[in-house]
């Protein structure tokens, strides 16, 4: 439990009330998972949907983040494909005809 003085010389200063260490450093800006293992793909959503999933009784810490990390990489490959046929097709949006034409032969 923290608590926080409003002293008058437009300081704040904060006392740290569990007993423990010698205060610790202050809560700084919140990373997203997806932040610190540098993905794009929601790692805390897909946790909680393996969590919700029944898939297993427990899951790691890890386990969401390779999860991401796979499917991540999927998306990329299927959209850099399907983006060089739009591309070959002499079009700037991609259509659902362009994944399955941007199968290598």
């Amino acid at each position: 439990m923290q608590i926080r003085y409003n002293l008058p010389a437009a300081s704040t200063t904060t006392f740290n009330m569990s007993g423990r260490g010698k205060g610790g450093k202050a809560k700084g800006k919140s990373k997203t998972r997806s932040s610190r293992a540098g993905l794009q793909f929601p790692v805390g959503r897909i946790h909680r949907l393996l969590r919700k999933g029944n898939y297993a009784e427990r899951v790691g810490a890890g386990a969401p983040v390779y999860l991401a990390a796979v499917m991540e990489y999927l998306a990329a490959e299927v959209l850099e494909l399907a983006g060089n046929a739009a591309r070959d097709n002499k079009k700037t949006r991609i259509i659902p005809r362009h994944p399955a034409a941007g199968h290598p032969k």
